[in-house]
C-alpha cells in the first residue's frame, strides 16, 4: 500500500523533480570562466604596471596608482594639466575597461618637509 502512494507521488512530482536535479547538476559543472575574484598581489602588480606605463608618458611625472573593483584613483605630477590628465584618463580607461567618471586624476601634494 505505502508503495503505491510513493508511486502516485512520484508520478505527480516527477517533471518538478527532473527539473530541480537537472538544475543541480547544471550548478555543479564546470564553466571554465576564471573565477573574478583576484588575487591581492595581482591587483598590486596590475598598480605597479599601470604606474610604470603612466611615467613614462609625457608630463605625468612620479605617480601613484590605486585600483579597487568599483575604480582607478591616479594620483601624479602633471595633473593639473588638461591634455596629461586626458591622457591618464584614456590609459587607465583601456587598461582596466572602466568609464572615465570611474577614474579620479590627482595630483600630488607638494612636498612641504624641509
Amino acid at each position: 500500500m505505502k508503495t503505491d502512494k510513493i508511486k502516485k507521488l512520484i508520478d505527480k512530482y516527477k517533471y518538478p523533480l527532473l527539473a530541480l536535479l537537472l538544475g543541480i547538476v547544471i550548478m555543479l559543472v564546470p564553466t571554465g570562466k576564471v573565477s573574478t575574484d583576484k588575487p591581492d598581489n595581482t591587483s598590486a602588480d596590475d598598480e605597479i604596471r599601470l604606474e610604470t606605463v603612466l611615467e613614462k608618458c609625457e608630463g605625468v611625472g612620479e605617480a601613484k596608482v590605486l585600483l579597487s573593483e568599483n575604480g582607478a584613483v591616479i594620483v601624479c605630477e602633471g595633473a593639473e594639466n588638461p591634455e596629461v590628465r586626458l591622457s591618464i584618463i584614456r590609459a587607465v580607461e583601456a587598461f582596466t575597461g572602466f568609464s572615465s567618471d570611474r577614474i579620479q586624476v590627482l595630483k600630488t601634494a607638494l612636498n612641504m618637509g624641509g
